[in-house]
């Protein structure tokens, strides 16, 4: 019996087709430039796009422009290392739910449905609050740490369960939802016994999403891992697609679907808890952004995934405008902004597919 495996080469598209590729990736990364600028631009110090294009062109270009210091360090220490943090942690945390959702074929699947989240709290609650590591271990340190342990304890609970392990869509999200439960418990119980009011507040607005500690080797490590996790999820492109219907039809087109799963899901999680581990736990990216990508582009995978990267940085780039700006004085957690935007979103989006299934 003849079958069809995805390849990764790409057919040979004609003139057209590669002209209108290259209009949409330059449009694409003209949009993501004006985000990343506007979001260096505005704050609690608005800064016009002149002072902002000198301070870069100083810095990466070897220009002698006459700026103020205190400017040229919120623009190039500050502002742009945080848009940039942003923009990776939006972009990967979308793709992750892009991911998980076709592979888990659950629209509700985000990147901290394994657990990945809940276990980053731990870590850094047992770093900032027990004082593990005697302070040679900094706190996203530990986060790392312990969302790379709660994704190992989720899927040795979904493999120890049977009926298909890593393979099974409901295995992995029944494992998720205990392992997120166990770790929630321990971070409560370590608060509660060996934190003060001060630590405990501290830990609460990390837990909600705070970009305002991030600086340059962040930006790198971000970065890095987004574009390799999202390069490796583009790989697999066509893979995603089959598993459109199912693991056994995906299996029935070739696709050799434990190595693909098991592939995509360690990139999900490693993308999901450096993100977690740099910036805390930022809800409805991974959960709404692939939604609203698929309503502007469809989906086949090999555009929804650029899509959803693009969509989510620049989403995040904005919540991160608005959580400096919206109260004046105040920073508030990024969380609260995406949340605040993404519940209503997601309920529209559920609401139009009801009308469009009725």
């Amino acid at each position: 019996m003849n079958t069809y495996t995805p390849s990764l080469s790409r057919p040979h598209l004609p003139a057209g087709r590669l002209l209108r590729a290259a209009l949409l990736g330059a449009a694409a990364a003209a949009l993501l430039l004006l985000a990343v600028v506007s979001g260096i631009a505005i704050g609690e110090t608005d800064i016009s796009a002149r002072i902002v294009y000198e301070v870069l062109a100083n810095q990466m270009l070897g220009t002698s422009y006459v700026i103020d210091p205190i400017n040229a360090g919120i623009v190039w220490n500050y502002r742009l290392s945080r848009a940039l943090v942003a923009a990776s942690c939006g972009a990967g945390l979308a793709v992750c739910g892009v991911v998980l959702q076709s592979l888990l074929r659950n629209a509700l699947a985000e990147p901290y449905l394994l657990g990945i989240s809940a276990g980053a709290s731990t870590g850094a609650v047992l770093v900032s609050v027990a004082g593990l590591g005697a302070g040679l271990v900094s706190m996203s340190t530990g986060a790392f740490l312990g969302a790379v342990c709660a994704f190992a304890l989720v899927a040795l609970l979904a493999h120890a369960a049977g009926n298909g392990g890593l393979s099974n869509g409901g295995q992995i999200v029944l494992a998720g939802i205990a392992g997120s439960q166990l770790f929630n418990a321990l971070t409560s119980l370590i608060i509660t016994k060996s934190g003060s009011a001060e630590q405990a507040r501290g830990i609460m607005f990390w837990l909600l999403g705070n970009l305002s500690g991030v600086r340059w080797p962040d930006t790198v490590l971000t970065a890095s891992v987004t574009m390799a996790g999202v390069l490796v999820c583009l790989m697999h492109a066509r893979s995603l697609d089959a598993f459109t219907f199912g693991s056994e039809s995906a299996a029935a087109l070739g696709v050799p679907v434990r190595r693909v799963q098991l592939t995509l899901l360690l990139a999900a999680a490693l993308m999901t808890a450096v993100m977690v581990s740099v910036v805390g736990a930022i809800g409805f990216v991974g959960l709404v952004i692939p939604h609203a990508a698929r309503l502007l582009v469809g989906v086949r995978h090999g555009r929804l995934i650029p899509a959803s990267a693009l969509i989510g940085a620049i989403f995040l780039i904005a919540a991160d405008v608005v959580s400096r700006t919206l109260i004046k004085g105040q920073v508030l957690p990024i969380g609260v902004i995406t949340a605040l935007v993404g519940a209503p979103v997601f309920a529209g989006i559920l609401l139009r597919g009801r009308r469009g299934h009725a």
